[in-house]
């Protein structure tokens, strides 16, 4: 009860916000003031939703099938040579205006060469989203690196720690707010990217399930589709501030 109540207290406003957002759909819904075939009532969304529970889980499962893995491989590549690059200044100087040039090309260009280069479109959608996710984590990483305070790295001396230990230790604790702040931009560029490859060669997925009955017409349908993903997606993000912020409790 405790818990609800400082829950109630701190997002009182935005409960309100979301209250009246449903009551003005409602209100314009029900007395024609909204095009009853683009806005259907919200008896309409709720029974499609209970006629496709099923549906909206398996595409759940189908999205995170490819947005997890694409995370990780993001994740891994951008630590990896952010890294390296922040560490290492003759190497940051050579390769950054490269990595930059290949930041700016948008992933959705490079869509036709990846669905024709790779074994099959599972493989191609994972690349199109890392690829478009990478970059803003990497930066980050490169930055947070080079902008650690030189007194952490003189202590570390002074305790002669090295390798591994100096990684985990001081190197990445120490980049981790500028990190996990470009992880924060990117996993929001990996759900754009996410309904992007789901709207052109899935099967399953919620990007997918907007885009089919958006073209058939049925607009209760892609209410629930659009509305349900929005829900999944907010709910990775409020878990991951979760996280971040028990990674960063050292933090102000």
């Amino acid at each position: 009860m405790d818990k609800f109540k400082i829950f109630l207290k701190k997002y009182w406003l935005t409960v309100c916000i979301y209250v009246a957002l449903v009551l003005l759909y409602v209100y314009a819904t029900k007395s024609g003031q909204a095009n009853p075939y683009l806005f259907p009532e919200v008896e309409a969304i709720w029974a499609a939703f209970s006629n496709n529970q099923g549906v909206m889980l398996l595409n759940m499962v189908s999205s995170f099938k490819l947005m997890i893995p694409s995370i990780l491989i993001s994740l891994a590549i951008a630590l990896i040579l952010g890294t390296i690059l922040g560490l290492t200044e003759w190497l940051r100087d050579a390769l950054y205006p490269i990595i930059y040039a290949f930041s700016v090309i948008p992933s959705i260009l490079l869509s036709p060469f990846a669905l024709l280069l790779a074994p099959n479109f599972t493989v191609a959608s994972i690349f199109l989203i890392s690829y478009g996710t990478v970059w803003t984590t990497l930066f980050a990483t490169i930055t947070g690196i080079m902008t650690i305070d030189k007194r952490y790295l003189d202590k570390a001396a002074t305790l002669e720690l090295s390798g591994i230990k100096l990684m985990t230790k001081v190197i990445l604790p120490a980049a981790s707010p500028s990190i996990l702040a470009g992880f924060v931009s990117s996993l929001r560029g990996t759900f754009l990217m996410l309904v992007y490859v789901e709207m052109y060669g899935t099967q399953y997925g919620m990007g997918f399930f907007v885009k089919k009955y958006s073209e058939f017409g049925l607009y209760d349908h892609t209410w629930v589709g659009f509305i349900f993903m929005v829900i999944i997606l907010v709910i990775v993000m409020q878990l991951f501030e979760m996280m971040k912020k028990y990674i960063l409790k050292w933090t102000i």
